[in-house]
């Protein structure tokens, strides 16, 4: 099953972009997903194809129409029913793994941008079944950045896309934790050694020492994640460099 994407936009040019090349770029040529960029601008009904006008109340900027919007999403339903329809917004509720990994399951998902100052509220009265996302807290010029960024999240997952089906499950976010540090030869460089326990060979250590660095790390960097990482009991990060220490009964230097 080929997993279409239908992304409503004034940008149509913006399609597929990056999306064109390497993984994403090879998965589109071999037909596992499809791009649709659908023209806004073709909804709109007056002589000079107005998309958006002044905000109600006085302000800054310009507001997307919401009968312009409306027209452009019913035609996305009716062309793909049973996808999710995201549109895309710094009002939206932030992107996750976990929501990433239910949208590539599906049939595919149709995105819509925004631009200006965003949509006219009453669009998501009228259709409720469109979810405002977020790909996090700073602003873009548009919805098109954040639309191929979620692509980009979705494509990777696509059966057959990945060179190894295993290759993605111990990267950030996928187990509730960030990823374990990475290292490769030179054994040595500029005086830093690839840690021991990484060339002893011993699987068991290798896999514990992994999984403690990605405890360590989320607790330091990140510690919303570790508060929801599931049975992982709250500790101060403070306390995790303490506890940082390696299979090899000592205290790891910095950049170990």
């Amino acid at each position: 099953m080929t997993f279409a994407a239908h992304i409503l936009t004034l940008y149509s040019e913006m399609f597929p972009g990056p999306l064109g090349v390497s993984l994403a770029g090879r998965a589109l040529a071999e037909g596992k997903w499809s791009c649709t960029s659908v023209q806004i601008r073709d909804f709109a009904t007056d002589k000079h194809k107005s998309v958006d006008d002044t905000p109600a109340g006085g302000g800054a900027g310009m507001v997307m129409r919401a009968d312009v919007l409306a027209a452009a999403v019913d035609h996305a339903i009716a062309a793909q029913p049973n996808a999710p329809i995201l549109a895309m917004t710094p009002r939206g509720a932030p992107l996750t793994q976990a929501r990433i990994r239910d949208i590539a399951s599906g049939p595919g998902v149709t995105i819509l941008c925004g631009r200006f100052e965003g949509f006219d509220e009453r669009l998501f009265d009228a259709r409720p079944q469109i979810e405002q996302v977020s790909i996090g807290d700073f602003i873009l010029s548009g919805g098109e950045v954040g639309a191929l960024v979620l692509l980009d999240a979705c494509i990777r997952l696509l059966p057959g896309v990945m060179g190894a089906p295993l290759s993605g499950d111990d990267e950030s976010f996928e187990t509730g934790l960030l990823e374990y540090p990475h290292y490769t030869r030179p054994a040595e460089w500029e005086g830093r050694m690839i840690p021991q326990v990484l060339r002893s060979g011993d699987h068991a250590k290798i896999a514990a020492w992994r999984h403690a660095k990605a405890e360590d790390d989320t607790r330091l960097r990140r510690p919303d994640l570790w508060e929801r990482h599931a049975g992982a009991r709250v500790q101060p990060a403070s306390d995790a460099r303490r506890k940082n220490k390696d299979h090899m009964g000592h205290e790891p230097h910095p950049d170990d």
